[in-house]
């Protein structure tokens, strides 16, 4: 069963390497704050499909998807959807 968007928003944590990865994969110069401000925005979104997939969730909208560990609700990376 997939979580309420709230849980992800209430549980989303982060590494202080996911911040590097994140601007790494995306291309950008983004701040922590910024990421975060992304990421939020992307849960919040009601177009955002959330779907889980052995021990992570995979949130999809339009051309990013956020891989969340389903344990402990850790960012493990942003990809780039071609």
């Amino acid at each position: 069963m997939i979580p309420d968007r709230q849980v992800f928003l209430d549980n989303v944590c982060y590494t202080p390497l996911v911040f590097g990865r994140v601007n790494k994969k995306l291309q950008v110069n983004l701040s922590n704050v910024e990421i975060k401000t992304l990421v939020e925005q992307i849960i919040r979104n009601k177009t955002t499909t959330i779907v889980k997939n052995g021990k992570n969730y995979y949130l999809q909208n339009n051309d990013i998807e956020l891989v969340i560990n389903s344990f402990n609700y850790r960012l493990i990376t942003i990809n780039k959807i071609k």
